[in-house]
Parts: C-alpha cells; sequence; structure tokens
C-alpha cells in the first residue's frame, strides 16, 4: 500500500515537472513574436535591409507558423506528441542560432521561417501534451490557468526581454536566447516526459486535405501580411485572401467527403470547443490593439525607452496570470466555460473603452496602468478558460489537431487584428489631417491619438460581439471541460 502510494505521489510531482517543460516551450513559442521586434532598428543598421524589407521579419515567421500548424498538428497523432515537440525544440535551436549568427538579410528571412516551422510544430504538441498529461479536473484547471497565464504573457515578456538584450548587449541575443531555452527544455522532455506505446488506432494523413488546408492558411496570413506593404487597395491583397476563402472552403468540403479527415468536424462543430475557438480568436484581434498601439502611444507621446515599454506592461501580465488562475480554477468549474470567458470580453472590450480617454497630455498612471490591469484581466479569463474548453473532451487520437486549431485560432485572429486596425489606424490618422488641415507638430500628435483612439474603439466593438457570440454559442455545463481527455466519447460517435 506504502509503494502505491509513493508511486503515485511522485508520477502527481512528475506531471507538474512536465509542465514547467511544456510552459518553457509554450513561452519560447509566444515570445518570439514580439522579441525580435524592438531588435528591429539594430538589426536593420548591420545588416542593411530597407524599411519595406523589414516586415519580412515578422511576416516570414507568421507565414510558416500559420500555415503549418494543421499538418504539424495531426502529425503529431501519428508519431507521438514527445517526438513532436522534441524535433520542434530541436528546429527551434538549430533555427535561432542560425537566425542570431546571420551575415545576411536572406539568412535571417531564412531562419524566421524555420523558427515559425518548428514553432508550428511545438504549439500544438505542447498543448496536447497538457491536456493529456492533467486529466483529473482540479488538476487540469490549475494546469490550464498557469499555460494559459504563460500564453497570454509571452508576447509581453518578449518585449521586456528583447528590449534588455537589445539595450544591453546585442540585438543577435534576441535569437540567441532561444538556443538556451530550447537546450532547457530538450533536456526536461526526455527527462521526464514518458514514452507512450504506440496508439492501437493512428489516424492517418489526409494528402488532399492537408495541401488544401496548408495552402488555404498560408493565403490568408500573407493576405492580411500583405495589406502593410500594398494596403486594401492592393489587387494581390484581396487575391490572396479570396483564394484562402476558397481553398478553406473546399478543404472544409473535402473533410465531409474524406474518410481520415486531416480535421475531423467533430472537433470544430462541438459547441464548448466552437466557442472556446471563437474566444480565442477575438482575444487574437484585441492583443494586437493593446501591445501595437500602446507601445506606439508609450513610446512617442510618453517618450518611454523600449526597455520601459515593456516592463509597462507588466501589470498586464500580472493581471492575465491572476485572472486566469480565477477563472480557470474556481469559476469555469462552478459555473462553466460561458460565465468567465463571456465576462473575460466584456472586460477587455471595458478596458479597451477606457483607453479611448488618452491624450497627449495623458501620463500612464493616470490613462494607461487602470485600463492595463483590466484589459490583463479580461484576457487571461478568457484564454485560460478557452484553452481548456478548446482542448476538452476529444479523442486521444485527436489531442494533436485539436491543439492546433486552438493555436490557428489565435495565429488568425492576430494576422486579422494586425491588418484591420493598422489600416484603420492610417485611414482614421490621414482623414483627421484632411480633416482639420493642420500638419504642426501638435496637429499630428493629435491626429496619432485620434487614430489610437478609434482603433481601441473598434476593438472594443469586436470583443463586445464576441462576448454576445460566445454567451450565445458556449453551453452552461459545469463538467463540460473536466471529462478526462482518454475517456471521452462524443455524443452520437459511440464508444470508443
Amino acid at each position: 500500500m506504502t509503494d502505491t502510494t509513493a508511486t503515485g505521489t511522485t508520477a502527481a510531482a512528475r506531471r507538474w515537472w512536465i509542465l514547467i517543460v511544456i510552459c518553457l516551450a509554450q513561452l519560447m513559442d509566444g515570445l518570439d513574436v514580439t522579441i525580435v521586434n524592438i531588435a528591429l532598428p539594430h538589426a536593420q543598421n548591420d545588416l542593411g535591409f530597407t524599411l519595406g524589407e523589414r516586415q519580412w521579419i515578422v511576416t516570414a515567421y507568421s507565414l510558416a507558423f500559420g500555415s503549418l500548424l494543421l499538418l504539424f498538428g495531426r502529425i503529431s497523432d501519428i508519431i507521438g506528441r514527445r517526438t513532436m515537440l522534441l524535433l520542434g525544440l530541436v528546429g527551434f535551436a538549430v533555427a535561432s542560432a542560425l537566425g542570431g549568427a546571420a551575415p545576411t538579410f536572406g539568412i535571417l528571412i531564412a531562419a524566421r521561417a524555420l523558427q515559425g516551422a518548428a514553432g508550428a510544430a511545438i504549439a500544438p504538441a505542447a498543448l496536447s501534451l497538457l491536456s493529456t498529461t492533467f486529466t483529473d479536473a482540479k488538476d487540469r484547471a490549475k494546469a490550464f490557468a498557469i499555460f494559459g497565464g504563460i500564453s497570454g504573457s509571452g508576447a509581453a515578456v518578449g518585449m521586456i526581454l528583447g528590449g534588455v538584450l537589445t539595450q544591453f548587449l546585442n540585438w543577435r541575443f534576441t535569437l540567441f536566447v532561444n538556443v538556451v531555452i530550447a537546450l532547457v527544455a530538450i533536456i526536461g522532455a526526455i527527462v521526464l516526459i514518458p514514452r507512450h506505446a504506440p496508439a492501437t488506432t493512428k489516424p492517418r494523413l489526409d494528402a488532399l486535405g492537408t495541401v488544401l488546408a496548408c495552402a488555404g492558411l498560408f493565403s490568408i496570413v500573407f493576405g492580411f501580411a500583405n495589406v502593410e506593404a500594398q494596403s486594401w487597395s492592393g489587387s494581390g491583397t484581396w487575391a490572396f485572401l479570396a483564394a484562402g476563402v476558397l481553398l478553406l472552403a473546399a478543404f472544409v468540403w473535402w473533410q465531409t467527403r474524406t474518410t481520415h479527415p486531416l480535421l475531423p468536424l467533430r472537433i470544430i462543430l462541438n459547441r464548448t470547443r466552437g466557442g472556446a475557438n471563437l474566444a480565442i480568436f477575438i482575444a487574437g484581434i484585441g492583443l494586437f490593439a493593446a501591445f501595437l498601439f500602446l507601445s506606439y502611444f508609450m513610446q512617442q507621446t510618453l517618450a518611454f525607452t523600449p526597455l520601459a515599454t515593456g516592463l509597462a506592461f507588466l501589470p498586464m501580465v500580472v493581471g492575465i496570470v491572476i485572472a486566469g488562475g480565477i477563472a480557470t480554477t474556481q469559476l469555469a468549474p462552478r459555473f462553466g466555460p460561458r460565465a468567465p470567458i463571456s465576462l473575460g470580453l466584456l472586460a477587455a472590450a471595458a478596458a479597451l473603452v477606457w483607453l479611448t480617454g488618452i491624450s497627449t497630455h495623458s501620463s500612464y498612471a493616470g490613462s494607461v496602468l487602470g485600463p492595463l490591469v483590466l484589459f490583463g484581466l479580461g484576457v487571461g479569463a478568457t484564454i485560460a478558460p478557452a484553452m481548456n474548453a478548446g482542448t476538452a473532451n476529444v479523442r486521444p487520437e485527436d489531442a494533436g489537431i485539436a491543439s492546433a486549431t486552438v493555436n490557428i485560432a489565435q495565429q488568425i485572429g492576430g494576422s486579422i487584428g494586425t491588418a484591420l486596425l493598422n489600416s484603420i489606424a492610417a485611414a482614421t490618422l490621414a482623414a483627421y489631417l484632411i480633416g482639420t488641415n493642420d500638419h504642426s507638430p501638435a496637429g499630428q500628435a493629435a491626429a496619432t491619438i485620434h487614430s489610437y483612439t478609434t482603433t481601441f474603439w473598434v476593438a472594443a466593438a469586436v470583443f463586445t460581439a464576441g462576448a454576445a457570440a460566445c454567451a450565445l454559442i458556449l453551453q452552461q455545463h459545469r463538467n463540460e471541460t473536466s471529462t478526462p481527455t482518454s475517456t471521452f466519447s462524443d455524443p452520437g460517435q459511440g464508444p470508443k
């Protein structure tokens, strides 16, 4: 009896160490979206690329990441999530070392694309490992609260770390730092994550579905990324977006016909998982508004340094972690995911409305700190329970693809947010200057603030609509997200 108890205690402790490894991998994936951004001017001076070329350092990563998520999510179900995580971590380390040592702009772009591909392998593998490692309802809620906090704050951590490394070392260390993080995660994964016996029934790879999904997602992400270079008037922008929509429509049609679908539609047609993916999609759009425009405001209007700007986001990170913990461990188990997700989106919307009060005379403490904390609380209450709900109650052989779907929702949301809100800000600024005919420094500053506040209003409207949609879609079942992943059978699918 004592041996059995000791074994159970050891296994329980091992799970939490595995969580640390998973969170390290997720942190590396999340912070790399923003850690390089602060270093871009220094990299530009060093490698001599143009302003037009600069966007590809960000775009190359997002294109590879977004277009390969579904494929790598399904491959992780086939070859094993532990194996996929290790391959992704090794790939990320190699790509980061290549990028940090890049002698030319072309090699840096190639390294960023390889980082994105490796990130697409890591993200679904990490989330599905979390989902299958923690099956007890209480432990699962705690684990997802921690993981959700890491996911939601990764971009802010990237800004802080990017500012520190760029200011005190060199821009290349914003890439080299991933090698250290990856090596620690690789060692932890090898030592802690157990090898599982091969599944008796493995999903097969849907070749046509893979081509349609990857091409469709690539076109969508590229189309939105292309807005920054060509604007909405560019024919290339609409051509890629239209192609992406048609390819994804063909993909959905094919998934209803093939025997071995890449994305079984039962994963997203389930109301809880579908609503959770919608919430993460909406959060991806709104996070962009907070990070990009507040970063501009703090650096251009408040004259913060890049490092000070990164540190200024810390209260939001704290809010994300606190709210994620409470929402996932206390609210969702008691009331179901609908309440914390809907209320979280509304809180984030209220924070953005609050931010519309900024002006050229505002201060950080008086106009930014309060709404930043509220925004963090709202995003935390949304992301952590949504990630839990989005991966709950799926068959073990579908854990990887379900996790990839969650990551795709966040990635596409971020891409749409980048294009939509940036273009709205640019159009608003131009219209304001034409209307006032004041091109003095004071007039330019007022126009810039007006463009920020307009995007905050738009993002607030998106969050509010998302809250209403999630309240209608998500079901109010307290046990919906607590059924162990390894034992669930989808309704209507019969026992496994």
